[in-house]
């Protein structure tokens, strides 16, 4: 049999059979929930090579304050962010996060950094696992494994903590958690084990708890960078397509130094962290009228999606129109592209032992292509060079008899040098090819998606989050899409979801309407058809001849969910003196599903209502009603046994099943 047995044929799991024909309710006192009041929004992006945090006193929701900025930081590279790498102990105890982690594991002698566990790149784990559980394990740089929840959990109880510490020292007094409604981004295509995964990683860090859920709002990336794209100023963002100059930069001047300009004007402003959001809709949003679509392309360090969205007029709340698509193609396609490039010159055989044996130093070589990777331009014409460090070349010599000279001088790579200062002395072109493969995957990606029918006249194209601060991914966006509709840049690109996800904390409602990622159904007795149902599944219990394992849907995948909407479905007990009944919730990414034991249909809920207690008038056919409530980033089921009013809850689990 299938792994998912019968439900009515194992013992002791009650069948249940529909009362009703399904209908969808609107359901209107789900909006009389009491509202918790927080005094202040804190919204973590947690990104796959970066991550920050900004917050907004609910008082003055106009003003958004960006975190403190960091100690340590880079040379060539602007942080307002701090990066995603976390230490901890030989004794598996967190140590530090971000620059300080990397610094501190940087500076430990070889013989000790051996025992340390350094992460980096980390949140890729839960976009690229497939079958992810509360057990998943990370790898730390030494080879050692670590639970994932724990590693997570360290990161954002970090960032909780810097956090409390920076709004108790502004207000002079202590900030208690409780006043803190909490906003985590994660990205749109992620599936819903790992959105789940990020919730229960933040219950462990205490932000909230299973018993206070509302404090803590997992937000989409695109959707946040989509609110705050709405109050853009025209001042705010580079317009790429030639149609008008922006700021007053003729179009003939080069993307770059609109940019650089651009810049200009946020570091003038960068002393202040805070960002005044005018509490109006930005010029290039009153251009937009009802039914107008456009599309949001966050491509950050690990991922890139894309939603496309469109207006509804007169709140200008946002309807996605089209189900989040995307995947792995983020910037660290380039890192990989310049290890397979290093494998090529030096051999995969050593650059696996440089990276086991000297792990620091490798974290170092990485770092100096990171900086020469923001510098590359479609216009460039000098070399970048990047420095080796010298450990990479001592150990070289040790483990091949020759030099790295040699090595560049013997491998067919031609394009990349030795320099006599020690640098790997690279071609734009050869800088460019690295980027290609990356590049081409978003532009293969966005026309799929530009073709669909859902996606015609779209007029805006938003490039935002840290890898659209590349040139050479706005000229291939540009050059691919602008016929299209205009390719606008936030400025301060990198900060867009960051602040969106503010903004999305202080007004959760602004997404009115979603595309289900999943079909959702829960498992069923039918009456047994002969000719329509399979005879294999055919149950004859009490006389009566039932059809098992039938998928009872709820919703498609790709339906569109207004927020908050909720599917009723009644069901009665198959047999009438069950004395417990269990409702158990399956989902698809199929949108046509017939039986719960088909391919790729997955358990996620389990609802187990008891039936006791109820007196002699209860009617013969009991119905229980059972709502599945769609819309938000999270999804809610509940049963109801209609005689007694007895109700149960779950929220849907995909990490447990």
């Amino acid at each position: 049999t299938s792994a998912y047995s019968s439900p009515a044929k194992s013992l002791g799991d009650p069948g249940i059979t529909p009362l009703s024909p399904s209908h969808i309710v609107k359901d209107s006192d789900a909006d009389d929930a009491v509202e918790q009041l927080f005094l202040v929004v804190v919204a973590i992006d947690f990104g796959t090579t970066s991550s920050g945090y900004a917050y907004s006193f609910t008082k003055e929701p106009e003003c958004i304050h960006v975190m403190r900025r960091w100690e340590g930081g880079d040379p060539g590279v602007s942080n307002q962010k701090t990066p995603t790498t976390i230490l901890l102990t030989p004794e598996r105890k967190f140590h530090s996060f971000g620059y300080a982690a990397r610094d501190y594991y940087h500076d430990l002698d070889p013989t000790e950094s051996k025992h340390w566990l350094y992460f980096e790149k980390f949140k890729m784990k839960l976009h690229t696992t497939g079958n992810l559980t509360m057990e998943t394990d990370l790898t730390a740089a030494n080879g050692k494994k670590v639970k994932a929840l724990e590693i997570f959990a360290y990161a954002l109880q970090f960032f909780k903590e810097q956090a409390l510490k920076e709004l108790s020292d502004q207000g002079g007094s202590d900030f208690e958690n409780t006043e803190v409604r909490w906003v985590i981004t994660v990205p749109a295509i992620w599936k819903q084990p790992a959105k789940q995964f990020m919730r229960q990683a933040a219950y462990k860090a205490g932000m909230a708890s299973p018993e206070n859920p509302e404090q803590l709002i997992i937000a989409l990336e695109p959707e946040a960078a989509s609110i705050y794209c709405r109050k853009l100023r025209l001042h705010q963002m580079i317009d790429l397509s030639s149609r008008a100059p922006v700021n007053g930069y003729s179009p003939s001047d080069t993307i770059g130094t609109g940019f650089t300009q651009g810049k200009e004007h946020v570091r003038r402003n960068r002393q202040s962290r805070t960002f005044m959001v005018e509490n109006v809709i930005g010029e290039i949003w009153s251009e937009l009228e009802e039914g107008d679509r456009y599309i949001v392309v966050d491509s950050g360090g690990g991922t890139v999606d894309m939603t496309v969205h469109q207006i509804r007029l007169p709140e200008g709340h946002l309807k996605e129109l089209y189900k989040a698509t995307g995947g792995p193609y983020g910037s660290l396609g380039v890192d990989y592209e310049f290890e397979k490039l290093l494998c090529k010159i030096f051999g995969e055989d050593f650059i696996e032992q440089f990276k086991i044996k000297r792990p620091a130093a490798w974290v170092d070589l990485m770092i100096a292509f990171e900086s020469r990777k923001r510098a590359a331009a479609p216009d460039r014409t000098n070399p970048l060079n990047i420095t080796l460090p010298f450990s990479f070349i001592d150990y070289y010599k040790k483990f091949r008899g020759h030099s790295v000279e040699h090595a560049l001088r013997k491998s067919n790579v031609d394009f990349v040098k030795w320099s006599s200062q020690g640098m790997l002395r690279m071609s734009p072109d050869a800088m460019n090819a690295l980027f290609k493969p990356t590049i081409d995957q978003i532009v293969q990606h966005l026309s799929e998606v530009f073709d669909k029918p859902e996606v015609t006249n779209v007029k805006f194209l938003f490039l935002v989050g840290g890898f659209a601060e590349s040139p050479l991914l706005q000229q291939a966006v540009q050059s691919a899409f602008g016929s299209r509709c205009r390719v606008i840049i936030p400025q301060d690109v990198g900060l867009t979801i960051l602040k969106g996800a503010v903004l999305f904390g202080l007004d959760p409602a602004v997404i009115k309407v979603r595309r289900s990622p999943l079909t959702y159904g829960v498992g069923v007795l039918n009456r047994f058809v002969e000719g329509k149902h399979p005879p294999e599944k055919l149950l004859i219990k009490d006389g009566t001849r039932w059809c098992t394992d039938v998928f009872d849907k709820f919703i498609s995948a790709d339906q569109s969910v207004a927020l908050g909407e909720t599917v009723t479905r009644s069901y009665t007990p198959a047999k009438p003196s069950q004395l417990v009944i269990v409702i158990n919730i399956y989902s698809s990414e199929q949108d046509s599903v017939s039986f719960i034991t088909e391919p790729g249909v997955k358990k996620c809920g389990t609802l187990r209502l008891d039936l006791t207690g109820a007196d002699a008038s209860v009617p013969s056919r009991r119905e229980i009603k059972t709502l599945m409530q769609f819309g938000d980033t999270e999804i809610k089921a509940m049963a109801v046994d209609v005689a007694t009013s007895k109700s149960v809850k779950v929220g849907i689990d995909f990490l447990n099943y």
